[in-house]
């Protein structure tokens, strides 16, 4: 069924922490550290790489679309850090980079009503992961608001030309506020050997005669015949990657629970659902203009553009199909729409073989073996990501994200064996934080996941630990190139960017960070600052998810601040959606700190007590130098979700 608004709660629970901080936790040092690095980390960023309006100082020319995600790229977390407690100044220092980045593309002809004109929604995800971050952060800013109800229009109104609703498809692979736009661009007229970059992910289509193999594209005259048919027919119909547009109206919903985008997303996500059925199960990849799959592609089910074929089959796929079942379980409140994302996995888990070449074999492997550190011969359970008229190919590692987020909004048995299985085949201790950074801010849920389990004490300190020297590499490749991207160089920025929040995502708010493609930002927990009015956690207080499972969440909270009593706003869910039923509590005695005569400090007496809270949100109050470790008996889902705030203060603009 669909959601009920709930009523506003007039008041708040609230408990008080009792327990002095006699032993320091190392983790709670450590994060608040990192908040004080990214603190200087972003100013100095800011300060060498953008102009005073917030756009990106870049002299070069774009010469074609590929390049309006990686403007905004480079700032895509901040709003992020602003919600988990960043600085004061940094949400609107980052409003001002969204605002400044899209006048710089609107420029170049790009942008236009301050949306993309029209690109695939594999690239334009990872534009939008800024904007939605920046609605979670702020959600009384009316500037923003506005931006959010008139974007999503640009899908759920029919009006618009980029959804057709007779036969429920986003009409084109490239929409936008431009409309449809047929085919793929100027820049493959011609698709071309010489293309060097592409070479790894072969063919685009494999079925044209006297095409079978890359170099057959080198003679000029294939090339335009390879460039004319992707324009006919990857240029076409919808396609499987367009469900991460979901995440545009589910994010407007957010705001007012305007039936209309939570009717668009449930009839949207369903005719993929029902598309799938009919192919047993599996997830197809494009439809043709009069709704049916396989039209453009000789009835095959893979083939269109972003899809299973071709370039990237899984990891586009897979993305765009876990984000559309994440904003159906958002809008509708159940998890019976995960079938969507769990198929195509299983389906590829169920072609798996185990063999010693990860680091060479399959279009994206070499990146995969660099960052996991893994000998060249130790055996790894592979995957096909890909596939075409020959069946699976184009073999990788598990891509551990998606399984995880399965198990994360479920904790069904189901879910977590999967798991399980995947852990004793992966070829590599799932404990073990490997020291890498990847631009999607994701990458580290194997040690994560064994800490929530109880297998991995000791991750939140080699994770922070981690964390504090990604930061310190950004920050020298900064300081070695303050100027502007080498051979201008668009993916440069996004290389340098020291904002690294994945970690503290993790044991802040116990969930894994937003997909990449255009996921919205899920969590167990979250956080505001009673005292302050914002969104985050308070200065010098520290926070740390050790479990959460289907029942609740078990939450550590620290004040590291010799003389300040801070007060926690404690919500359970990213948008309210969970509700706290219980909490439980450690209350300490009256035992510390002793007498002054004693030479021993005493370890003060705990016992365990227990409230009803019936509420989404509690206030912890925290004295100077005390903790509080809290069960919070949690039922999933049964609020409405909402783009909720922490201000209590009328609606206002920073733009």
């Amino acid at each position: 069924m669909m959601w009920a608004k709930d009523d506003p709660h007039s008041a708040l629970p609230r408990i008080e922490a009792t327990v002095p901080l006699r032993q320091t936790p190392l983790w709670a040092v450590l994060e608040r550290r990192l908040f004080s690095v990214l603190d200087t980390a972003w100013r100095e960023f800011e300060a060498t790489y953008c102009g005073p309006d917030g756009r990106l100082t870049y002299g070069g020319r774009m010469h074609h679309r590929d390049g309006v995600d990686d403007f905004y790229e480079p700032f895509f977390n901040w709003p992020v850090l602003y919600r988990l407690g960043g600085a004061d100044d940094l949400l609107a220092s980052a409003k001002r980079h969204w605002v400044g980045v899209t006048a710089q593309l609107t420029e170049f002809g790009f942008v236009r009503e301050e949306y993309e004109v029209g690109y695939d929604w594999f690239h334009q995800g990872e534009s939008l992961n800024f904007f939605y971050a920046l609605c979670a952060a702020d959600p009384d800013d009316p500037a923003f608001r506005e931006r959010a109800l008139r974007f999503a229009r640009l899908y759920a109104d029919p009006a618009r030309g980029n959804y057709d609703p007779a036969v429920r498809i986003i009409t084109a692979p490239h929409t936008g506020s431009g409309g449809p736009r047929p085919g793929l661009g100027t820049e493959w007229i011609e698709y071309s050997a010489h293309q060097a970059v592409m070479k790894p992910y072969g063919l685009p289509l494999d079925d044209l005669p006297g095409i079978t193999a890359w170099d057959d594209l080198l003679p000029a005259e294939n090339a335009r015949r390879m460039g004319d048919a992707m324009q006919q027919r990857l240029g076409r119909g919808d396609t499987a990657v367009n469900l991460a547009a979901t995440s545009l109206v589910t994010n407007a919903w957010l705001y007012d629970h305007d039936p209309q985008f939570a009717n668009w997303v449930v009839e949207y996500v369903g005719a993929w659902r029902e598309r799938a059925a009919a192919n047993g199960g599996l997830l197809p990849d494009n439809v043709g203009p009069s709704g049916t799959v396989g039209e453009l592609h000789h009835g095959h089910w893979y083939g269109g553009h972003y899809g299973w074929a071709w370039p990237h089959g899984l990891h586009s796929v897979q993305a765009a199909a876990m984000i559309a079942a994440v904003n159906e379980t958002l809008v509708t409140g159940t998890t019976t729409g995960l079938d969507l994302a769990r198929v195509p996995l299983d389906t590829v888990i169920a072609h798996s073989v185990v063999r010693t070449d990860a680091a060479t074999t399959g279009s994206m492997g070499w990146g995969w073996a660099q960052k996991m550190n893994i000998a060249p011969d130790v055996p790894v359970q592979l995957v096909p990501y890909r596939h075409g008229a020959g069946g699976w190919f184009d073999l990788h590692p598990v891509p551990l994200i998606y399984p995880v987020w399965l198990w994360w909004l479920t904790s069904a048995a189901g879910d977590r064996e999967r798991l399980e299985a995947l852990e004793q085949d992966a070829g590599f201790d799932w404990r073990e934080t490997k020291w890498f950074q990847d631009k999607e801010e994701q990458g580290h849920e194997a040690p994560w996941v064994s800490f929530l389990l109880g297998r991995n004490p000791g991750y939140p300190e080699d994770a922070l630990t981690l964390a504090l020297a990604q930061v310190a590499k950004r920050l020298a490749l900064m300081r070695a190139t303050p100027y502007g991207p080498p051979d201008d160089d668009i993916h440069w920025w996004q290389r340098l960017n020291p904002v690294v929040t994945e970690v503290l995502t993790h044991l802040l708010t116990g969930a894994p960070p937003a997909l990449y493609n255009g996921g919205l930002a899920l969590a167990r927990v979250t956080y505001g600052d009673a005292l302050r009015h914002r969104p985050g956690l308070p200065d010098n207080v520290a926070a740390l998810v050790r479990e959460a499972d289907a029942d609740g969440v078990r939450l550590e909270l620290v004040n590291l601040d010799p003389d300040t009593r801070h007060e926690v706003v404690v919500q359970a869910g990213a948008f309210g959606e969970d509700r706290i039923d219980h909490v439980t509590f450690d209350r300490a005695g009256a035992d510390y700190p002793g007498d002054s005569h004693d030479y021993l400090i005493p370890e003060p007496e705990t016992q365990s007590t227990s409230t009803p809270v019936g509420s989404h949100r509690l206030v912890v109050s925290l004295p100077p130098l005390h903790r509080i470790s809290l069960r919070l008996q949690v039922t999933r889902r049964a609020q409405t979700p909402a783009h909720r705030s922490f201000t209590h203060t009328a609606p206002r603009s920073d733009t």
